[in-house]
């Protein structure tokens, strides 16, 4: 089964995203499932290497780079990125730019989309 997990909301300031990475990487440990995760706007966020949080916070940052070691593929709006001034430079390198076009193309991939 193909899965494609999309975030949307802030990387902070509500459980989404964290939420969203704690799905992600449950169903890449499954047989079978093949997961990749596309972040839009604010979720953009969640890729900023280097994330400095009060102790016992969740690092999104990490998550993602968990997620990257069960196989997940990770693409970041480029054009969310650019709005925010999100330099390639500034994410983890577990993700990378991605665009418009790769997302529909992992939507037609998908067998299931869950957005958060």
């Amino acid at each position: 089964m193909n899965v494609l997990v999309i975030l949307q909301g802030p990387a902070y300031g509500d459980e989404r995203a964290y939420n969203g990475l704690r799905l992600a990487v449950s169903l890449a440990k499954r047989d079978g499932v093949q997961v990749r995760l596309f972040c839009f706007g604010d979720a953009v966020g969640c890729a900023i290497a280097g994330q400095k949080l009060p102790d016992g916070y969740y690092h999104l940052d990490r998550m993602l780079a968990s997620a990257s070691r069960h196989g997940v593929e990770i693409g970041l709006c480029g054009t969310c990125m650019d709005a925010r001034g999100i330099l390639d430079t500034m994410i983890v390198d577990d993700a990378r730019r991605s665009s418009l076009d790769e997302v529909t193309d992992w939507t037609l991939w998908a067998d299931k989309v869950i957005t958060f």
